[in-house]
């Protein structure tokens, strides 16, 4: 039977950070029954990693939300990257993904994870969308796969947004991303909503950092940021761009351990 681990993601403590169930298998698998194991787990992702044996990459990896896979997760290749840590494979691990090979290394005490950056070009606000969120966007603009990235005045603003998350599913995109420059010692505070994916909203996401890097480094002239996910839950992400890379570091913390009975 297979076995899982539910680790929680961009923290040192558990109960806290994004969790990401993880699977680690020996052989391929039905894309229905990943789609339906990420269902029944219902958490933000599922990670699927199966050993290969190729010149660039060591694992496949593959994230499903309860509804549809995805290109790119940030805390669920960190989850699994913990995962495979605890099942004693030594790094660095290369994953084969929808986003091409992705590696993630042990530095400094963490996990640190080297993805594409995907920064975000301004576009105009769509109809509805300081209604849908609760708050007036000082800039708009459209990174990754659609994903909305919304600056707000301030940090405070970002964590008492009350968002609808109905409205906010008929907006044209797949994400919003709201973000701001940061307080408390950090450099910037942001939220991610994604309805459309099934998801009200995400507790940490390692994707969004890619498009919100990019454009901190734009405005505050640097490359290295400490972020904060102002989620109920809460995490911190360290950002490192470099050139079109960014390096995304973090904790993670396994909670639960167990074997599927299928």
């Amino acid at each position: 039977m297979p076995e899982y681990r539910v680790v929680d993601a961009f923290t040192d403590r558990p109960l806290a950070g994004n969790p990401a169930a993880v699977l680690v298998l020996d052989d391929a698998y039905p894309d229905a029954w990943a789609q339906g194991i990420a269902a029944e787990f219902n958490l933000s992702e599922t990670a699927f990693a199966r050993r290969i044996d190729a010149p660039d990459a060591d694992y496949e990896l593959r994230w499903f939300t309860p509804v549809t896979e995805i290109d790119l997760c940030g805390h669920a290749t960190l989850a699994t990257a913990h995962a495979l840590t605890e099942l004693g494979v030594q790094g660095p691990v290369r994953f084969s993904t929808r986003s091409g090979i992705l590696t993630v290394r042990q530095r400094d005490g963490k996990l640190w994870m080297d993805f594409p950056a995907r920064p975000a070009t301004a576009t105009e606000a769509p109809e509805g969308l300081a209604e849908a969120i609760g708050a007036e966007p000082r800039w708009v603009g459209i990174g990754g796969n659609n994903d909305l990235l919304v600056e707000l005045a301030d940090a405070a603003t970002v964590r008492e947004l009350d968002p609808d998350p109905t409205a906010i599913r008929a907006l044209p995109v797949r994400m919003v991303i709201v973000t701001a420059p940061g307080d408390g010692g950090y450099d910037t505070v942001s939220r991610c909503f994604a309805p459309a994916m099934g998801i009200a909203e995400d507790p940490v996401t390692g994707a969004a950092h890619t498009i919100v890097a990019p454009h901190w480094a734009e405005r505050l002239g640097r490359t290295e940021f400490l972020a904060h996910q102002a989620s109920r839950r809460g995490g911190d992400l360290r950002l490192r761009l470099d050139g079109d890379r960014v390096h995304i570091g973090g904790d993670a913390v396994t909670v639960a351990t167990g074997d599927l009975n299928l």
